[in-house]
């Protein structure tokens, strides 16, 4: 079994960072559903019509990473939501790098006209996200951003380039648990993110 190595993240900083974040995509979501609105009242759309257009958001975490964050994130962002979340594997085990992703839950199906926000705990490789966006944009959404606590910095670069819109922290290139994060399983619960070693 691995040994917690230091603390790389406390439960105070991730909790102020997730209640900026869920503030930052809330005004954000918000600033859309007027522009949205007021383009459809310009294009002589029915009340119905402009209310679809800017309704509510079609939250997709993807688990069960992100089960912690997400929790969080959505008490921080007092808006109409639909919560369909996704289950994906790139770590299956004891894995510590991406070994592709494997979906092991359903992508939600009707998602054509939705304003879509994926959450998810880490963008490292980029193949759970990148693959996760594809299969929501060939829904035809009206919008797709993503969300991730953290972002890796890749030197060498990623496997694939994936757009995110959101942030919460930018950490070095090294394993991590905590906050949702695991290890063959375990970890999940510790309030910290972590640093692992042998």
């Amino acid at each position: 079994m691995m040994n917690i190595q230091r603390v790389l993240l406390s439960r105070e900083q991730i909790a102020k960072r997730v209640n900026e974040m869920g503030q930052q995509i809330a005004a954000d979501l918000d600033a859309e559903a007027k522009r949205v609105a007021a383009a459809a009242k310009v294009a002589g759309a029915t009340g119905d019509e402009i209310g679809a257009a800017s309704g509510p958001i079609v939250l997709i975490p993807v688990l069960t990473g992100a089960l912690v964050f997400v929790a969080d994130l959505i008490r921080a962002m007092p808006v109409a939501m639909s919560i369909k979340p996704v289950t994906l594997s790139s770590y299956p085990g004891k894995s510590t790098t991406s070994q592709g992703v494997t979906v092991q839950s359903g992508v939600p199906m009707d998602l054509k006209g939705a304003r879509v926000l994926i959450v998810d705990d880490i963008l490292d490789s980029g193949k759970t996200l990148g693959l996760l966006r594809r299969l929501v944009d060939a829904q035809q959404p009206r919008s797709v951003r993503i969300a991730v606590l953290l972002n890796k910095q890749k030197p060498m670069g990623r496997a694939e380039d994936v757009r995110v819109e959101y942030s919460g922290f930018v950490i070095d290139d090294e394993f991590v648990v905590g906050y949702g994060l695991d290890f063959d399983g375990i970890y999940r619960n510790l309030p910290d993110i972590v640093t692992l070693g042998g």
